[in-house]
């Protein structure tokens, strides 16, 4: 458990992390909570009263550190989480598609339904090709850190490590964010895909939606993944990750369509970045934050799917056309937002939530 070890502080850096023996006595459990979803999963409030514990490691260092590491390791199992219910909720909507009739004709043959399938299905395998990537850069820094323990590295294990660890650190809250923001998008458009009896508790489709619900929340919500990325987006790591990435990629002919068309967006993005940067205002920054966030994770998503869909097209292929088309589809959106931004934009937004206020 974490708590203030260190008297007269206020802040993370007075926190301290301890172990707690239940047999010991002085903890009870308050009660257990109510959940909108995840039931499967019980939550109490604990009350400590005289409970003893002991130290974990060293004082000062529970959540800048400790904490730290393990969030970062359950940011990465949320992600898997969250493709999860993003594969399930497409099931569902799917098979439910499949049987449903409406005027003589089955509702996956009906433009609006098979338009909200093939997204969903395209945010799946491509939020699934994100969270292996980082999954893999994860393995490989962990690998290292393992063998360091053993013996010393050599200089180019030691560039290795820093360099996966790095790109763990980069990709773990795009990977946590876009996945928990997908699993609640696919789960809500397979209940628009049921209709009426998606509403249904009899269907599974409503427990989806509530259990997907808490992906975006814990472990730092949406925002807070926006805020642990934003440095590698602002100080242009993610912009040299994705052109390397695209130098790298060779795909299928009947995908170098698809690859020129993401190529296309890098300028767009990069002039973007430059905008954020130039405005030089720590809250416009942070207000257009999730825009960059939210463009850089779709172009490296559209990259990898491309990559998949080269290796595998008959599993990714027809993921990979639509997926890079939704990429075009926001990137260029959020570039025109960006670019027509201006500092005394924000005046506007606070203004309107002071009347909602009022």
């Amino acid at each position: 458990m974490l708590a203030r070890s260190e008297e007269g502080t206020k802040d993370g850096r007075g926190l301290s992390m301890f172990i707690y023996d239940k047999r010991q006595g002085g903890v009870d459990v308050r009660h257990i909570e109510h959940k909108l979803g995840i039931h499967g999963s019980p939550t109490c409030e604990l009350t400590y009263k005289n409970a003893k514990a002991e130290l974990c490691g060293s004082t000062r260092l529970g959540l800048i550190k400790y904490v730290m590491a393990l969030m970062n390791g359950a940011r990465l199992g949320i992600a898997a989480q969250s493709v999860g219910v993003e594969q399930e909720a497409y099931n569902e909507g799917l098979a439910y598609a499949k049987e449903r009739q409406q005027f003589g004709d089955k509702i996956i043959n009906f433009p609006a339904v098979y338009d909200m399938l093939s997204r969903m299905k395209a945010k799946l395998d491509a939020g699934r090709s994100l969270l292996y990537e980082t999954a893999a850069y994860v393995d490989i820094y962990k690998c290292l850190e393992d063998i360091e323990r053993d013996r010393k590295l050599t200089p180019e294990e030691k560039q290795e490590l820093k360099k996966y660890q790095r790109l763990a650190d980069a990709f773990t809250p795009l990977a946590k964010g876009m996945n928990s923001e997908y699993a609640n998008q696919n789960a809500y458009d397979a209940i628009s895909i049921h209709g009426g009896s998606g509403f249904i508790m009899e269907y599974k489709s409503q427990r989806l939606f509530r259990d997907a619900r808490i992906f975006s929340i814990y472990e730092g919500t949406t925002q807070l993944q926006v805020v642990a990325a934003i440095r590698y987006i602002t100080n242009g790591t993610m912009l040299n990750n994705i052109k390397d990435m695209l130098a790298g990629l060779e795909v299928s002919d009947s995908l170098k369509n698809l690859k020129a068309r993401v190529e296309k967006l890098i300028p767009v993005y990069e002039e973007a970045l430059n905008n954020v940067k130039a405005l030089e205002n720590q809250d416009a920054q942070d207000f257009l934050a999730r825009r960059l966030y939210d463009m850089t994770a779709e172009l490296v998503m559209s990259l990898l799917i491309l990559r998949d869909a080269t290796k595998a097209p008959e599993l990714f292929e027809k993921s990979a056309n639509v997926y890079v088309r939704m990429a075009e589809e926001d990137v260029l959106g959020k570039s025109a937002y960006i670019k027509a931004f201006q500092v005394e934009d924000l005046e506007s937004f606070k203004a309107n939530n002071e009347e909602v206020e009022a």
